[in-house]
């Protein structure tokens, strides 16, 4: 008997098989679950449609769990209605749903902070925090009354990660939003949390420079190594799980242990023993 036995509900925000929201949906329906996904719109001179053929490849075998695959611009109300739409004329009501959506102009994210343009300020706050508001208003009547809501986010909206950026604040407004949304769907039996994944490998990940703190965090995590796409599934899956039951509004960091850190630990000990060499 899998964990998502029964289960229903949407995905959103998969890019490709090494997006952290596959990772999750693979293991949800593993554990029996049926899922809704949906992709960023293509261009209409993409004939490729690139972006459709990404998350239907990772979709490949999973026919039976996987209902349907639709686009989905979040900056559209009326397209999140039509997703939402969609959910309910496959599923009725669904259990679980799956934030996984930022978005921020490349040339903000390289430049300092302070640079950041207006427009694109704008741009990275609607698709990036403002969008779960949006997705939990349109949600709020086809989920279930025991259900769950899970988005993404980072440790950058908590503390300054220099080359973070403009991101580092659409995730503090990101996680105030989740805090928020926790409160006004608590009355319907839905929660609300964020789980907060130390770097991986993704293509989000590659724009915002994360790839390049995998070292940092492997010398300076409790537990001395990087996290894993196969436990962000299995600890999202749990967030989305009944397990998880009386946790709502709360970030759940996993990242070995390096959130807790107030200094650079073994790291330092690296630090002075190449000191030691140097100067010997």
């Amino acid at each position: 008997m899998g964990l998502f036995d029964g289960k229903k509900g949407l995905i959103l925000g998969v890019a490709n098989d090494r997006s952290i929201a596959w990772a999750i949906a693979e293991e949800i329906m593993k554990q029996g679950g049926e899922c809704g996904f949906t992709h960023l719109p293509d261009k209409p001179e993409d004939d490729k449609k690139k972006n459709h053929r990404r998350v239907a490849k990772c979709l490949e075998g999973w026919e039976k769990q996987a209902k349907f695959l639709v686009p989905l611009n979040v900056q559209s109300d009326e397209n999140i209605a039509e997703v939402m739409q969609r959910a309910k004329e496959e599923f009725g009501k669904i259990d679980f749903l799956l934030h996984s959506i930022a978005y921020a102009d490349l040339r903000d994210l390289q430049r300092d902070t302070v640079e950041t343009s207006r427009e694109g300020f704008q741009l990275a706050m609607d698709i990036s925090a403002y969008s779960l508001i949006a997705v939990c208003n349109a949600a709020k009547d086809i989920m279930s009354e025991r259900s769950s809501i899970l988005t993404m986010t980072y440790f950058g909206g908590e503390k300054c990660v220099p080359g973070y950026n403009v991101m580092g604040i659409c995730k503090a407004a990101l996680d105030a939003s989740m805090r928020y949304m926790a409160y006004d769907l608590g009355p319907r039996g839905v929660r609300v949390n964020a789980l907060s994944a130390g770097p991986l490998k993704t293509l989000a990940g590659s724009a915002a420079k994360v790839n390049e703190m995998l070292p940092l965090y492997a010398a300076m995590a409790p537990l001395g190594r990087n996290i894993t796409h196969e436990e962000a599934g299995r600890v999202g899956a749990f967030l989305l799980s009944d397990m998880s039951d009386g946790i709502t509004a709360e970030i759940l960091h996993l990242d070995a242990g390096y959130n807790a850190m107030g200094s650079p630990g073994r790291l330092l000990d690296r630090i002075k023993e190449a000191q030691t060499k140097s100067d010997g």
